[in-house]
């Protein structure tokens, strides 16, 4: 059985906590502070999957388009 090591485990542990932590954070502040936060990581994931969506219909554009095989 394959273990990780303990930095590998550590990382994920610390990042997990500091991702779940905010979240907790988050609930008890003002509705209009907590706004800001979860507007802008919204726009970031929209944009985010919006660009890596584009660019795998980009690549495989340039893939067929690439001298490949052609029929006629």
């Amino acid at each position: 059985m394959n273990k990780k090591s303990i930095r590998g485990r550590f990382t994920r542990f610390v990042l997990a906590l500091a991702i779940g932590g905010s979240a907790f954070q988050l609930s008890g502040c003002d509705p209009a502070v907590r706004e800001a936060p979860l507007t802008g990581l919204e726009t970031t994931t929209q944009s985010l999957s919006s660009t890596i969506i584009t660019a795998f219909f980009l690549t495989l554009d340039d893939e067929s388009s690439s001298g490949g095989l052609t029929t006629t």
